[in-house]
């Protein structure tokens, strides 16, 4: 016993937090104490829980300090097991988890239920008895809240969730105020539901009976942020679970104005479709009664669940990076889940892996999940391989806490842990309302179909309000008076509001932030095809090419760095022939010296998928990122590139919601191929092209989807182009297809110049980058405009034949037309797909007498491309297509096969 003398010494305590400290990161202790505990559980391993010698060996440590440590395993097995085990499911049993925590699973017994033990003061009770001990941890870790934080790798975090946790044991503490408050939230929520269940039977709602502590938790975390960490604003993104709840009695909007939605009524608004009720959002500046206020933000959505949380995101970082210069502390993203969706949607993952990079951070995101542990009707045993809806957390390594949604107390005083731990760390953190879902999918389905075992539980269980209720008449805090009362006095309030919806003759859509689009009216047809003035000074342009051509003092880049900015500076000031990446630079260039910061993101952007744009340089000898747009003095605005995660329609819809948030900035996605479009489609679907007729929200996005057929198969090929003039309506987008560098110029700028905001999205080019032919002057730069419509240059009166085309197939026409030597074909290319600028194409048709016919031509298939568009809508003349054959694929994956379906169409132009 010698040798462990120096135990006698120590106060088994601090051993115990040593031990503790081990357990979290072996590496933080000191060598001598790190062997020691390493010989300890060596000896553990090979030591029976009965003290049989297994493998021939022995420990020989004291008996007590043997203890200690069995005692601090079952400790540590609480603290990362005992989420397992809580009592978080109000109408299920839970599944049966192993290892558990009995005693024998620590080598403990009954017999050292009442031996006192120093390791209870890591849990800041001092020395306790093993009961005593048991019956913390029971409390702290296996009550109404499991909490998962083990994980978390930084040790510094696990011991602020232990000392959090441990206080109070892990219980609500709540003065009697806080409490009537609580029960003022549930009841609104309960009687809410009530009510329009017996207004509106059988009309869809996606009720939150079963989860009504989904409002008290928003409303308690929008209190505690603004009254203790002085948050300004709140952007909340949630599904349709529970919406209208959220509506009306946290953000307030007039309930006769939801009940006359009820009723079916038009839309006051000629202009717009509108939305069903339960995907409208709203804005509202709330003031609290100690005079703090915040500005509370619940994002529009449509049916796609989850889509919603990457555009509320995109709000979220546009606010920090234009209202509150980069703090993050001052703006909170909500994000309310269903549990199916966060387990099953890809973009739940995406936008986790979002939540810690420079392009997308938000300082911390608290997730909620209204978790009715069913999908449709789907039970999560089939939903999900995991053991939590919520697994996805410990993707970014981030806490998760299940709360049991019948305890009310239990759920804000895991919300407000939460809100800390955000506001401290800046990190993500994730919140399980475990309840259930009262009715089917929506209030129409009959659930007992499918789980008729399950619902037979739900249909005696009783609504959280009324067990709350019991529980503060029981303590004291209120008598049955009290509950019945606000219940009463909140039901005759919707009667009144019920009774004032009747009077109303038709609905609105209130518009979404709308104090950001006070200088932005929304603008139709005629608005789009008017002209704007999108030139640019002469000078200030060969300043900016300056600019962005001159290695900065001080600063060393690649060789072959250098000699692109070698080959800018020759395109402006010596051969006056700027390629596409050169008129891009300077249309960036020109926006930031008005005042308009510019931000892009997408795969590979900073350099582009086709090495064109090399927008960041790095020093060779520091890895310094430049972007010599920024070290422009005279610039008022800011550039932001980002290369982005490997993702689509998460990034998608994060710059979506950045450019909905802030109008003044030039916000562009880029494909890293056309095609990869399509796993976005959902955000085109349900936002670009919709958004404003559903919702009246504006969005000046830019998309650019790399666009051609150049032999690179069936994947690289086409951006899909009939996909989007598909998705044009009257006035709700923007799409171009451009020939030359100086439009493009002028097509970004115009974004911009407009006093008004519609999705743009551009076929960008992929061998016109370099094309010889695809440059242009400075001065086509410096003095014009968009053009919608480019005509030819060849002699009107011996053409006989018009063809319109788009884009790089202009070239391959070009081309064949000078190896022909053919002078009586014209090609009229039309830049901007939609809306048609008819009257200028009109104009031009007018200026060629002798044409006997009109074609379309395009390098994709009959049944892909603008064909399909342009014969229906540009109606001007009859026209007929030259195309390839119909096909089910874009493009062939042979180079060469490609090469005679483009000669085959080229022959039929020029037959």
């Amino acid at each position: 016993m010698d040798k462990f003398s120096f135990l006698n010494a120590a106060h088994t305590a601090y051993f115990a937090d040593l031990y503790d400290q081990y357990l979290e990161n072996p590496d933080l202790i000191e060598p001598s104490w790190r062997a020691f505990f390493q010989g300890y559980d060596f000896g553990s391993e090979n030591y029976g829980l009965n003290g049989e010698i297994i493998e021939g060996v022995s420990t020989q440590f004291p008996e007590y300090v043997q203890k200690e440590f069995q005692v601090l395993n079952l400790i540590d097995g609480y603290r990362t097991r005992g989420h397992l085990f809580t009592k978080t499911n109000p109408v299920r049993e839970r599944r049966k988890y192993t290892p558990r925590l009995e005693l024998e699973y620590f080598g403990l017994s009954d017999h050292d239920l009442d031996t006192p033990f120093s390791a209870g003061e890591i849990l800041g009770i001092g020395v306790q008895t093993l009961r005593d001990i048991i019956k913390h941890l029971e409390a702290i870790y296996c009550s109404s809240i499991g909490v998962e934080y083990m994980y978390l790798r930084n040790p510094e975090v696990i011991k602020w969730w232990q000392e959090r946790l441990n206080k109070n044991d892990n219980q609500a503490d709540f003065s009697a105020d806080t409490k009537k408050y609580i029960l003022s939230k549930l009841n609104q929520a309960v009687t809410f539901e009530n009510f329009l269940q017996t207004k509106y039977v059988g009309q869809k709602r996606f009720s939150l009976e079963g989860g009504e502590s989904l409002i008290p938790a928003i409303s308690n975390v929008l209190f505690y942020s603004v009254e203790k960490y002085g948050v300004k604003e709140c952007v909340l993104g949630m599904a349709h679970r529970g919406r209208l709840s959220t509506l009306v009695n946290i953000f307030r909007k007039p309930m006769h104005e939801l009940f006359s939605e009820f009723e079916g009524k038009d839309f006051e608004d000629e202009n717009i479709d509108g939305d069903v009720k339960y995907h409208l959002g709203l804005t509202l500046e709330k003031t609290y009664q100690n005079g703090k206020s915040i500005r509370m933000n619940l994002v529009p959505n449509p049916s796609h669940l989850e889509t919603v949380a990457s555009v509320a995101e995109g709000i979220t970082r546009a606010k920090i990076d234009t209202d509150y210069a980069g703090d993050n502390s001052k703006i909170i993203p909500i994000i309310v889940h269903g549990d199916a969706a966060i387990a099953g949607q890809g973009i739940a993952y995406e936008v986790a892996q979002m939540s810690l990079l420079n392009g997308y951070k938000t300082g911390g995101t608290i997730h909620i999940v209204v978790n009715n542990q069913i999908g449709f009707t789907t039970n999560y045993l089939d939903a999900r391989s995991s053991t939590y809806c919520t697994d996805v957390a410990k993707v970014t390594l981030s806490p998760v806490l299940h709360i049991n949604s019948d305890d009310a107390e239990a759920v804000v005083h895991a919300v407000e842990m939460a809100l800390e731990y955000r506001m401290r760390y800046k990190k993500d953190v994730y919140i399980d309302l475990l309840g259930y879902r009262k009715y089917g999918h929506n209030e129409g389905d009959e659930p007992r179909f499918t789980q008729p075992k399950l619902y037979s539980a739900i249909s005696k269980h009783p609504n959280p309000f009324k067990l709350y209720s019991n529980k503060l008449i029981e303590e004291g805090t209120i008598d049955h008076t009290y509950s019945k009362k606000i219940s009463e006095e909140f039901k005759a309030m919707l009667e009144k509001e019920y009774n004032k919806s009747k009077e109303l003759k038709a609905s609105k859509v209130r518009e979404f932030m709308q104090e950001r689009w006070t200088n932005f009216p929304r603008q139709g047809i005629d608005s789009m095809l008017k002209s704007v003035d999108s030139s640019y000074s002469l000078d200030k342009l060969k300043n900016i090419a300056k600019t962005v051509s001159t290695v900065p003092d001080g600063v060393k880049f690649l060789r072959k760095a250098e000699r692109i900015l070698a080959d800018r500076n020759r395109m402006v000031f010596e051969t006056d022939q700027l390629d596409w990446g050169m008129a891009e630079t300077l249309a960036y260039g020109s926006l930031l010296e008005e005042g308009f910061n510019v931000r892009i993101s997408g795969q590979d952007v900073e350099r582009g998928t086709f090495s064109h744009r090399h927008a960041i340089l790095r020093d060779e000898i520091s890895e310094e990122r430049i972007n010599l747009l920024n070290t422009n003095p005279y610039s008022k605005g800011h550039m932001d590139i980002y290369n982005s995660l490997l993702s689509e329609y998460g990034v998608l819809g994060f710059d979506y919601g950045y450019a909905m948030a802030n109008p003044n900035a030039l916000t562009i996605w880029e494909a890293q191929f056309g095609d990869f479009s399509n796993g976005a489609q959902i955000i085109f679907d349900q936002y670009l092209s919709a958004a404003e007729d559903k919702w009246k929200t504006q969005n000046g996005i830019v998309v650019l989807l790399p666009h051609g057929y150049e032999g690179q198969g069936s994947e690289h090929s086409s951006a899909r182009i009939e996909r989007y003039m598909q998705l044009c309506g009257e006035d709700n987008m923007i799409v171009a297809n451009c020939t030359t560098p100086a439009n493009f110029f002028h097509l970004l700028r115009r974004q911009m110049k407009r006093n008004f905001r519609k999705p743009l999205i551009v076929f960008t080019p992929k061998s016109l980058l370099r094309h010889p032919l695809a440059v242009s002057s400075i001065q086509e730069l410096a003095n014009g405009q968009f053009q919608e419509v480019i005509d030819d240059t060849i002699v009107a009166e011996k053409v006989t034949k018009m063809i319109f085309c788009s884009g790089k197939f202009y070239y391959d026409l070009f081309a064949e037309r000078e190896r022909l030597e053919r002078k009586d074909i014209a090609f009229i290319r039309i830049e901007q797909l939609f809306p048609l600028h008819k009257e200028k194409i009109q104009k031009i048709i007018d200026r060629y007498p002798n044409i006997n016919q009109y074609i379309w031509a395009q390098e994709e298939p009959k049944n892909m491309g603008a064909w399909g568009f342009m014969s229906e809508r540009l109606d001007l003349v009859k026209l007929e297509p030259a195309t390839r054959p119909y096909s089910s694929v874009p493009a062939p994956g042979s180079s060469a096969r490609d090469k005679k379906r483009q000669q085959a169409v080229l022959d039929e132009i020029f037959r």
